[in-house]
């Protein structure tokens, strides 16, 4: 699809359900590739599953994990991708071979991780209670430092170029440190001027300008400027561009992400299924998506480029889009659109050979001059390319090639003799390969256990920690209730 040919005067948001993905099992976690042709599902039985966006089918599925995947997240060229599961265990893969290249084992549970937006040899690691961390695919790693060693309660983010990297602890405080000497370059508190401290949930980028917003536990969305946080220093006061909540159910929010082009935000509450879109330079509130009732939101993720978002809840990937309205005079700019019938008049010299009503040219004849169609030449499309980009990669990762399935002949379809014996010849010679040869080994990936000193080993994820007491709820309920037939005393 050609993006400049999209309409890009109306409403760039979405406005009703666009269908579901489903994947089988229960989707937990999803993230685009940077065109936003592919979408990564980590699913609850530690598989991924990954979409292709354009024809919404299922391109590859890779057996990742054995226990839930928790957080995904992709390399800048798509070639590579970061996972991690409740098993504590961070791996990235291959995505064609969907093969394990380097598997990174932890003490404590992992609540995110993200791959350096610049850099796929460098990825942020958040585990639970313990600082963020710095990891290099071979395997060493380093210690983002924290404002109060107390307080290990750390989210962190990487910037839009991975310059800096931004961490947010439970007493409001927001730390701006370089990547490549984790040094201290910023650092302000979201609640200026009061005594009371509110934790930072989350803190996300946006793909272009240089925004970022921060979700809180006061249930209030703060958008930031980077470059205004930057040259406040440490110890600064930058107000935020805008305070986004929703003042009438003083919803919490369970994730918040911006649009591909920055002008839009979108929070999803974590009381219900529903998403809440903003207009970020004017913060009034553009849209509420609605999804089934009694479903709680897991992930919310807006696609790179255009105006879809992908929501999950009750374990299916739910696609929010616009309502496609046919729009016909772009084929002709002379095309007059009809909103009702109406009776049709012709011109008096409409069928003529000759056309007696046509004006006559005035003027030298034109002549038309013999150009030279460059068909070689890719020019790079603006959507695609980052606002400190000249050119596209070429080397990225848009779309899997799928091999088509060899389906076997039917029972009966006639043969020769001959062909019946070569046959029975060819699967006696393959049995008896497959019970002298082994079968084909897996390419062997590289594991690293990372150390962490003070890592809480005995934590249990959020993930997992929920549904115990799912569990536990729905263990309680079956003792009650009706007895049973069996058990009551039949009348005599």
């Amino acid at each position: 699809m050609n993006l400049e040919l999209l309409e890009s005067f109306g409403q760039n948001y979405p406005e009703e359900f666009d269908g579901a993905l489903d994947c089988i099992s229960l989707a937990v976690t999803c993230a685009y590739n940077k065109r936003g042709t592919l979408l990564a599902v980590g699913c609850n039985d530690g598989r991924i599953v990954i979409w292709d966006f354009l024809t919404r089918g299922i391109a590859k599925i890779i057996s990742a994990h054995v226990h839930p995947v928790c957080s995904i997240s992709w390399s800048r060229n798509g070639h590579k991708l970061l996972s991690a599961s409740t098993d504590n265990n961070v791996c990235i893969w291959d995505v064609l071979s969907g093969e394990c290249d380097q598997k990174y084992r932890f003490p404590s549970p992992i609540l995110k991780v993200q791959f350096h937006p610049r850099n796929d040899k460098i990825f942020l690691v958040c585990p639970m209670r313990h600082a963020a961390v710095l990891v290099q695919t071979d395997g060493n790693h380093r210690i983002v430092p924290l404002d109060d060693d107390t307080d290990l309660n750390i989210v962190a983010s990487f910037d839009r170029r991975g310059q800096y990297v931004y961490t947010g602890n439970a007493k409001g405080k927001v730390l701006v440190l370089s990547t490549s000497d984790l040094e201290l370059k910023a650092s302000f508190k979201v609640t200026q001027g009061t005594t009371s401290a509110t934790a930072v949930k989350s803190i996300e980028f946006a793909r272009r300008g240089e925004c970022f917003l921060i979700n809180t536990a006061d249930r209030v969305i703060r958008v930031y400027d980077s470059q205004e946080v930057l040259t406040c220093g440490k110890d600064g006061e930058p107000e935020p561009i805008q305070k986004l909540q929703d003042l009438v159910n003083k919803t919490m929010w369970k994730k918040c992400c911006f649009s591909g082009d920055g002008e839009y935000i979108c929070a999803g509450s974590a009381r219900q299924h529903a998403l809440y879109v903003w207009e970020k330079s004017i913060g009034n509130l553009v849209k509420i998506l609605h999804g089934t009732k009694g479903e709680l939101l897991l992930d919310v993720v807006w696609h790179p480029v255009r105006p879809i978002i992908a929501s999950i809840s009750s374990g299916v990937v739910s696609v929010w889009a616009q309502n496609q309205v046919e729009n016909w005079s772009a084929f002709a700019p002379d095309f007059k659109e009809l909103d009702e019938n109406v009776e049709y008049e012709e011109r008096e010299s409409e069928f003529d050979l000759s056309d007696e009503d046509k004006s006559v040219e005035m003027g030298p004849e034109k002549q038309e001059d013999d150009l030279e169609v460059d068909v070689s030449t890719i020019e790079p499309v603006a959507a695609f390319c980052s606002s400190d980009e000249e050119g596209e990669d070429m080397d990225a990762l848009q779309f899997l090639p799928i091999a088509p399935e060899v389906e076997e002949p039917e029972e009966g379809w006639p043969t020769g003799q001959g062909n019946a014996q070569q046959n029975e010849e060819e699967k006696q010679r393959n049995n008896s390969k497959e019970n002298t040869s082994p079968a084909p080994k897996r390419r062997k990936y590289r594991a690293f256990d990372i150390e962490l000193e003070g890592a809480p080993s005995e934590e249990v994820h959020p993930l997992l920690s929920n549904r115990a007491k799912d569990k536990q709820q729905s263990g309680g309920k079956k003792g009650g209730g009706r007895p049973r037939i069996d058990d009551r005393k039949r009348p005599k």
